[in-house]
């Protein structure tokens, strides 16, 4: 266990140390090599710790804390961000689609998994999480638009995922007898009717004390991110101690404390302090920093164990083809051009989501194929999306980009096209058009600079 936790600090203090570096690269992986490392040395003990009740436990509260922190950064002070159109149809559409796509595409290359362990693998799979390129939303090289829809996909994909993922959990049997369809559906809907109702009213509450306290001075900026801390244990543990999911209440009461606070500000009272929920996120950034390790574990356990070639299969589809033609449709009509769309698609990164997920379920599932397969998912899609997203992210995002020959092309068409119409109408009305070859004359109302006012910028590709 020393050696473990030597491994596991050394690697986190190395990374601090060249995190400014790192996170330019797109990249998290010496986290990841030094878990390998480890697992060079311990792999008879891996599947051991990883398949232990203290690990799942652990998961546990890394997932609860991490889905809280995801529901507080609503950037723009909405649920769904600056464009909720696109990113409700990413939540409600494209992510449904892969996740059944996944299925019927594992149902092909793994017969012998049951369709319950199918679901339970696509739900490792498809919920995309920023932890292998988490400064990929704050490269102004993306285009903001994409970055801001990815963004809150991320934030809350994970929590609409939850569920299903308990629902596949008890479906497929865990470590107790399986259930049918209706028997794990009339277990996972109480849980998550209790997790909506406790995270709704503890989070609001919590939120509601907080802006009370505040007001009255009774707290000091160190109490403030305690508390922050706080809440989601309290609030996961309050839950499953009554059978409910704490995964989605953890996620619900983020929201709702989140909301609360903001509301007070618009009402007059004190702003939330920016340094309110640092502890929160620094100890969220450490838990990940752990799951990252114990991920390189995973890692030679997997290639230990062997590679089924079917599942690889099944995850480079599910990195490319499986997300890119979902969010493609699902897009369709919103306010995202075609190379926006493309775009989003090709950067989906899967990172801790995928690996507590698939960690969870290595843990719950008896020992066999289906076991094997979950942990051999989650290696595979997040060392894939290491590969692709995180040294690779810029490379598709500069070949998806509009180019500014492209963009000075696009606005010359634009104009001359303003220009045709302006001197069709005109001569139609038997006006007289004056050319303005001296540069002086001004332009007539509602004409060139009335097109000027309502012209989408050059740099955004015309709608479609």
């Amino acid at each position: 266990m020393i050696p473990v936790l030597i491994a596991i600090t050394s690697a986190a203090a190395g990374w601090s140390l060249l995190a400014g570096r790192l996170e330019r690269l797109h990249v998290r992986a010496s986290l990841v090599l030094a878990g390998v490392a480890t697992g060079l040395f311990t792999h008879s003990e891996i599947a051991v710790a990883l398949n232990f009740e203290i690990a799942q436990h652990v998961a546990e509260i890394i997932l609860a804390v991490l889905l809280f922190v995801d529901a507080t950064e609503l950037r723009g002070g909405r649920l769904f961000g600056r464009d909720p159109g696109s990113a409700a149809r990413l939540l409600l559409v494209a992510l449904p689609l892969s996740l059944g796509a996944t299925v019927l595409l594992g149902g092909v290359l793994l017969p012998e998994l049951s369709a319950a362990m199918l679901l339970l693998i696509a739900c490792v799979v498809t919920p995309t999480d920023f932890a292998p390129a988490g400064s990929l939303v704050r490269d102004r090289r993306i285009p903001a638009r994409v970055r801001n829809v990815l963004n809150v996909e991320s934030g809350h994909n994970d929590g609409v995922v939850s569920p299903i993922f308990l629902f596949a959990l008890i479906l497929a049997g865990s470590t107790a007898e399986k259930r049918t369809p209706l028997e794990a559906l009339a277990t996972t809907v109480p849980f998550a009717v209790k997790a909506l109702v406790i995270g709704t009213l503890i989070g609001a509450l919590l939120a509601w004390l907080v802006n009370l306290a505040q007001r009255a001075n009774f707290m000091t900026d160190q109490s403030r991110r305690v508390i922050g801390l706080v809440i989601p244990l309290l609030i996961c543990t309050s839950t499953v101690a009554v059978h409910g999911n704490g995964f989605v209440a953890a996620f619900v009461a983020g929201v709702t404390f989140r909301c609360v606070r903001q509301a007070a500000q618009r009402h007059g009272g004190a702003a939330p302090a920016g340094s309110d929920l640092q502890l929160v996120e620094d100890t969220s950034a450490l838990m990940t920093m752990v799951m990252w390790f114990f991920f390189g574990n995973a890692v030679v356990l997997t290639f230990v164990v062997g590679l089924d070639w079917s599942v690889l299969l099944l995850c480079a589809a599910a990195l490319t083809v499986l997300r890119i033609v979902p969010v493609f449709l699902a897009l369709l009509g919103s306010r995202l051009g075609w190379r926006d769309r493309l775009m989003v698609g090709a950067l989906g990164p899967r990172g801790t989501t995928s690996i507590v997920f698939g960690l969870l379920a290595f843990n719950a599932i008896p020992d066999g194929a289906g076991a094997n397969s979950a942990l051999e998912a989650t290696v595979l899609v997040v060392l894939g999306s290491l590969l692709l997203h995180g040294g690779g992210s810029m490379a598709i995002a500069r070949l998806l980009r509009v180019k500014p020959r492209q963009r000075t092309l696009l606005a010359l068409g634009t104009e001359s096209a303003a220009e045709t119409t302006r001197h069709h109408i005109s001569s139609s009305a038997g006006e007289a058009v004056v050319s303005g070859a001296a540069g002086g004359a001004e332009p007539a109302a509602g004409t060139a600079d009335g097109d000027r006012a309502t012209r989408r910028p050059a740099a955004d590709p015309p709608r479609e």
